[in-house]
């Protein structure tokens, strides 16, 4: 009898494709629940609709000094025919329209940390420490700049920290109060009358914003006036004029929770995003006075558990803003973290989130359709170039947990992330399984083209496996890259890490191939 037994040689491997995880970063799901289109951690790429890119770098706009005192407010100021950046550093205000130069406007605050607003052709500074002040272009095209022109019977002026437009009127927040000042219909100087909301708050605090809603509420689109304090009462008024109870309505009294920093509200699409304690949150959604709520399902809910330890314990720190950047289709939210920052940012057409790190920014401005923000002492020009300033840009994604359909082990042997860039690149790729989340070192990339290519390189000598990483060479510049490299790693459920550190380059990631085995007799 023969000892002999037959060998099943049939092929055991199997292959998958992975789409790149275009829904974008995800920090509200349990990492074994995740669906596979998210990703546990998502710094410096950006999902669009189809694939994730890295995000484009910064260079420097202007230079304003010396002092690492940081640029606290850089604002936007438009009339017809002329436009103007205007920049709040070390206690004064600069003009820096020209990334060649900078004119000091010649006054002097004792506070750096400016609100702004602009009502026809005057934008207001204010900073509730120093008398708010007024710029304009005059018919010369030359900057103006004074006092604002506004006062009331009650009023310090310094006292003034925020204002806002709403139905053909400025409205001031004075600080340390519950008090809102407003002017006549069309003012631009003139006598300010008081509007007193200690009368209906049911909590106290102090108010700390006004905003313009705009809704559709069923029985045609109604202009609105919002108020929200510091305890997160939200106060929400029809009419225009506060001194006529026809034309004065108090449409209802809201809670949300609490908000954040003074520039919390973000005016999009006729509805306001307002900065909280919990999430960056649409009145829309808020409120059950709007039943169209458009923009509700695409901020803050799957990024929560990110805000909400961002907001614990950093809530006081200066910086908190968000601004649209059109130009890419995105929305930013600046966070203060610890003595750095970093910036939540949305895809506004899919509401997919990820996070940039490594840009210290006091504050952004959008300016003739471009981003910038204000640095230490420079305004850096964001979306230019594919460096940081010359240095690398670090992007990191892990995509969520997979079992490709079954929980048996699996055994990954080759992995294959299609990409396309601009320069070749070296790409760090690798999986993690079972949710045990390595972190293997980024492999060092400055542009160049003298990797090993697939296939030519012995294995022992390109050092390929699952203690290192897979270096992998991109050759193709601008054309979709695929080609497969070695990974060694078992388990039930796989992660696919993904990570450059790169200046230089133009990097898309759109999906990956895995080639696997799976069932038993396998380890």
């Amino acid at each position: 009898m023969s000892l002999l037994r037959q060998v099943n040689r049939a092929a055991k491997s199997r292959d998958i494709i992975l789409p790149a995880p275009i829904q974008g970063l995800n920090a509200r799901d349990a990492i074994s629940a995740m669906a596979p289109l998210f990703a546990i951690t998502m710094d410096n790429y950006i999902p669009t609709d189809t694939t994730v890119v890295l995000r484009n770098g910064y260079s420097v706009y202007n230079k304003l000094g010396t002092d690492r005192v940081g640029v606290r407010a850089i604002v936007s100021y438009n009339i017809p025919n002329s436009t103007r950046m205007l920049a709040v550093y070390d206690g004064k205000i600069f003009d820096v329209k020209s990334g060649t130069s900078a004119v000091d406007l010649g006054v002097t605050l004792t506070n750096s940390d400016c609100q702004t607003v602009q009502y026809k052709n005057y934008l207001y500074f204010m900073n509730g420490n120093d008398t708010p002040l007024a710029f304009y272009v005059d018919s010369n095209n030359d900057d103006q700049i004074g006092t604002w022109g506004f006062s009331g019977t009650g009023l310090t002026q310094s006292n003034i920290i925020a204002g806002a437009v709403s139905k053909e009127r400025l409205w001031f927040v004075e600080k340390g109060t519950l008090k809102v000042w407003y002017g006549g219909a069309g003012d631009i100087q003139g006598t300010l009358s008081s509007f007193d909301f200690s009368q209906v708050s049911k909590l106290g605090g102090e108010l700390v914003a006004v905003a313009n809603w705009t809704l559709d509420g069923g029985q045609g689109i109604d202009d609105l006036t919002v108020f929200i304090t510091s305890e997160g009462e939200v106060f929400v008024y029809s009419g225009s004029n506060p001194n006529d109870p026809d034309d004065w309505a108090l449409k209802g009294s809201y809670r949300i929770a609490k908000p954040v920093g003074l520039n919390c509200c973000m005016k999009y699409q006729g509805d306001i995003v307002v900065i909280t304690e919990d999430g960056y949150m649409p009145l829309g959604k808020m409120l059950s006075i709007s039943n169209s709520g458009e923009t509700s399902s695409i901020f803050s809910d799957v990024i929560r558990g990110l805000v909400l330890n961002r907001t614990k314990g950093n809530k006081k720190k200066r910086g908190w803003q968000s601004v649209i950047y059109s130009k890419k289709g995105f929305a930013l939210f600046n966070v203060p973290v610890d003595k750095q920052f970093e910036q939540h940012v949305i895809n506004v057409n899919t509401g997919a989130w990820c996070r940039f790190t490594n840009i210290r920014a006091f504050c952004w401005c959008v300016y003739n359709d471009e981003l910038y923000f204000g640095s230490d002492e420079t305004i850096y020009k964001y979306d230019d170039g594919f460096s940081d300033d010359g240095e690398d840009i670090k992007g990191v994604v892990e995509q969520a947990y997979n079992n490709f359909g079954t929980p048996a082990i699996k055994k990954i042997g080759l992995i294959n992330p299609r990409t396309k860039c601009s320069v070749p690149y070296r790409l760090t790729i690798y999986t993690n399984t079972d949710f045990k989340q390595r972190d293997i070192d980024y492999k060092a990339n400055v542009g160049t083209s003298s990797g090993s290519l697939w296939n030519v390189a012995t294995w022992s000598n390109i050092k390929i496996g699952v203690d290192t990483g897979c270096k992998w060479w991109s050759t193709n510049a601008m054309r979709v890259n695929s080609q497969w490299v070695a990974n060694s790693a078992v388990g039930s459920n796989v992660s696919v890490v993904f990570k450059t550190k790169t200046r230089g380059n133009k990097i898309e990631w759109y999906e990956t191939g895995m080639r696997y085995e799976v069932g038993t007799g396998i380890l």
